[in-house]
């Protein structure tokens, strides 16, 4: 039995409710003849944890094209597999654009040309982030439970913004310091040009909250989608049921109360706006603005009771894809890990949802 999904229109899922979906791993190669090649232990793995959905990275992609994106979702067709999300890394936080810098034309077109793609391929999903001055961390990453290392941030220590290769740098990352006036005029620009192409190509575009959110960065404010009231504005002003959220549930507890409306409360908010799109579920210590700030770890080992949010997601009836983010480093690597986050997820979704 079929059931097409309401959060994401255009795709279909096997079995009704919230789906747990997950990263793709390994490489993936496209030889002379246009066959595509994928790493078989990677797709096994993907199968012997009973996902459906599957995010593809930038890395994996042989070629950002709609003929070699069509390809690569016919191949993993043929293990079960559907792709959710396609990454293209490049057009995601992008500085040119979020902070207007001399290449913002050419990457707003280069972003428009991926959305097109995508919809001839026919993915309907993208994930974007409008951070300026990228993902901020500490310099080492420290432990959690039973010596696992993760991310983490304090703003009273040595820290800096990484997006691919670039690093941002405390205090002033990126030239000058920037007002929220700018950004908000920024993103305006970005964004009326975004919503007829994604419209037309039928591709539903979740924006993921800035990471940290709140607080400004080495001189680049974050007041788009770094609080509630940011998101709303700024979906108001884009004006399109094509463009909604990727709620990435640690950067929204990393917020604590200043980032606005709890999680579950906005949650609510975007179900009824029809613009809950993804969600990343992972969890932290502590609030950013906690003494020494913040760590990810284990999603039983937060600060936050991650239950609240999938039954949230169930009272709404969300039937898009939720997945970890964010992995730790955990004894026996990737793989011990990616599968002890999935199942968490997958546990919790069948408890919410009262499955036998």
């Amino acid at each position: 039995m079929r059931y097409p999904m309401k959060a994401v229109p255009g795709y279909e899922n096997s079995r009704s409710g919230i789906q747990v979906g997950t990263k793709m791993e390994g490489p993936i190669s496209m030889d002379k003849a246009g066959k595509i090649s994928v790493n078989e232990e990677g797709i096994r793995f993907l199968q012997q944890i009973g996902v459906e959905w599957v995010m593809v990275g930038h890395r994996n992609v042989p070629e950002h094209s709609a003929r070699v994106y069509k390809l690569l979702g016919e191949k993993l067709a043929e293990y079960g597999l559907k792709i959710y999300r396609l990454e293209n890394a490049e057009l995601h936080n992008m500085p040119d654009v979020t902070l207007n810098l001399k290449n913002r034309d050419r990457m707003v077109d280069r972003y428009l040309k991926y959305l097109s793609d995508l919809g001839e391929a026919g993915i309907h999903y993208a994930t974007y982030a409008h951070m300026g001055n990228g993902i901020w961390r500490g310099d080492l990453r420290r432990p959690v439970r039973g010596g696992a290392t993760a991310g983490g941030l304090d703003l009273s220590a040595p820290n800096k913004g990484v997006w691919l290769s670039e690093q941002f740098n405390w205090p002033i990352s990126s030239g000058r310091e920037y007002g929220a006036d700018e950004l908000w005029e920024n993103y305006d620009y970005f964004i009326k040009k975004v919503v007829p192409v994604a419209e037309n190509a039928k591709v539903f575009i979740g924006i993921h909250p800035d990471d940290p959110p709140v607080y400004t960065m080495a001189g680049v404010p974050r007041p788009i989608f770094g609080s509630s009231d940011g998101y709303l504005r700024a979906l108001d002003m884009a004006g399109s049921k094509n463009i909604g959220v990727c709620l990435c549930v640690g950067c929204w507890l990393e917020g604590g109360k200043e980032i606005g409306l709890d999680v579950v409360d906005f949650i609510k908010v975007l179900a009824a706006r029809g613009q809950l799109f993804k969600l990343h579920v992972r969890n932290v210590t502590a609030p950013l603005s906690a003494p020494g700030g913040f760590n990810e770890t284990y999603p039983d080992a937060g600060y936050y009771n991650l239950l609240n949010v999938l039954s949230a997601l169930d009272q709404v009836g969300f039937d898009g894809a939720i997945m970890n983010d964010h992995l730790i480093d955990m004894v026996g690597g990737h793989y011990t890990c990616e599968a002890y986050f999935t199942a968490y997820l997958k546990g919790a979704v069948d408890a919410v949802q009262n499955r036998g």
